[in-house]
This record gives structure tokens, sequence and C-alpha cells, in this order.
């Protein structure tokens, strides 16, 4: 894709961030929007059909029962990632695109991961989950806090019963406030902090053949995450519902480089 129709489409999507409708934008559980056509159809056509097959070795398989079972790529950098998506990358993680996900979510001077630490491709097929969880907070590449998660769903044809949805939690994980589909095309961004509780904890019911669908990216600052938003001032990794609010390996902090 060109230099200028590339330029057109972050005007085009940064717009729709900075312009949302009142009605897909909350605080309540926590700081978040969502946007529907969000790209072009056919750009976002060519998005998903530019994610590996499912029997691909590009995917990094999690499967931890009852807390996270799903795909994933292995990208190290941008020059792992496929045709087409690399645009949709290079547009989410633009200056514009940046300065408008921080107007939208009141979180100032927002910096994209060029490592891809956890980013990328997801995909999670029928039995797959993600218990209720908050998110790591440090980025061990970079020294920078974590404060923004961004998902575009490429779904077509998603069914309510297929499940999937995304879960936002009160601010002690255990009562569910809000479900998002992920339907086709639709972007979706929230403030991630020691309280946003997330998570899609109930088993996928997708048909066989079909996949949920997104790509994730992560968005850091350099000043931490303020203390009306921290629980925790170490470095932590996810910490999850089913482990008691630790991590996988029964920890509430961690090392870090």
């Amino acid at each position: 894709m060109n230099q200028d129709t590339l330029f057109k489409i972050v005007k085009n999507c940064s717009n729709k961030i900075t312009d949302n409708d009142l009605n897909n934008s909350s605080s309540i559980p926590f700081e978040h929007i969502y946007i529907d056509n969000f790209f072009d159809l056919n750009f976002a056509n060519q998005i998903l059909n530019s994610f590996p097959d499912l029997k691909s070795n590009q995917w990094e398989k999690t499967n931890d029962k009852n807390i996270e079972v799903k795909m994933r790529s292995k990208w190290s950098s941008e020059f792992d990632i496929p045709d087409h998506i690399i645009d949709a990358i290079r547009i989410m993680n633009s200056a514009p695109f940046l300065k408008a996900l921080s107007k939208a979510l009141h979180i100032p001077k927002l910096i994209p991961d060029p490592y891809f630490t956890g980013g990328g491709l997801n995909v999670t097929v029928s039995g797959g989950l993600l218990d209720v969880h908050i998110d790591g907070n440090y980025h061990d590449a970079t020294g920078l806090h974590r404060r923004v998660n961004a998902i575009l769903y490429l779904n077509p044809g998603w069914k309510e019963g297929w499940g999937g949805e995304f879960g936002l939690y009160n601010n002690n994980g255990d009562r569910l406030v809000k479900k998002i589909a992920p339907i086709h095309n639709r972007f979706m961004a929230f403030d991630t902090n020691d309280y946003s509780y997330h998570g899609l904890p109930d088993p996928l019911n997708f048909p066989i053949g079909q996949a949920r669908r997104s790509i994730i990216l992560y968005y850091y600052t350099k000043d931490p995450r303020p203390g009306n938003k921290t629980a925790i001032k170490e470095p932590h990794s996810a910490l999850w519902k089913k482990k008691g609010w630790t991590d996988k390996k029964g920890n509430k902090t961690r090392n870090f480089h």
C-alpha cells in the first residue's frame, strides 16, 4: 500500500477515534472505546485473509487449563509481519493514531512497542478461553509502563452463541459489567491498569473451522500509571482470578531486566 493511501487511512481512523460517539465511549467500569467499521471493509478483509493458517508454525500456542488457551503470533519485529497486516500495524502505531488514542483515553504521550512483546495476532478456537485478569505493567525491553490495549476484531459472521465477547469487570474482578462482541472490523481500546479486570473466561463455542481472530497492540508511557490506578508499584505480570490474583507462577511481582 502506498504512502498516500496509508496516510488517508490514518487520518480517517484517527478522526473516528476523536469523533467517537459517546455511546461507544465510557469510563464504566474503566475507560474504554469501541468503533465499528473501523477500516474500509476491503482492507479489513485483506488483513483477515493474511492471517497464517492455523496449522502454521508461526503460532505460539498457550494451553494453561482454565487460565489461558489460545494462539498468538511470534513477532519480534515488524519484519516478521505478513503483507497487509503490516499496513494495519503501521497505521495503528503511527503518530496521528497515537495522538487520537491519547486524547480519547486521556493518557498523554503514548508510545508503541517495536518489540511486539505479547502483541500481534491472536486466535482462539472452540474451547479456548482467557481467565479474568489484569495485565502486566512493565516493559522489560524499554523500562516503559503499559497503559493501553488496542484490539481489532476480525470475525465475519460472528453470532452471539459462539461466545468470545470481551468482558469488562468491576474494580475487584468479581462481577461482569459489560460485554463487547468481537464482530468483524470492530476496533476497541482501553486503559489497562491494576483495576481494569477483563477476560473471556467462558470457553468459546465457535463452529468447527471457525476461530476468534484479532490483532492486539499495547501502548506505553514513560511515566508510571497514576496512583489511583496502581495497586502494585513493582513490576508484575498478568495476575489471574483463578490463581488468586497472582501470575501463573503464583507470584504477585516479578524480577525484571
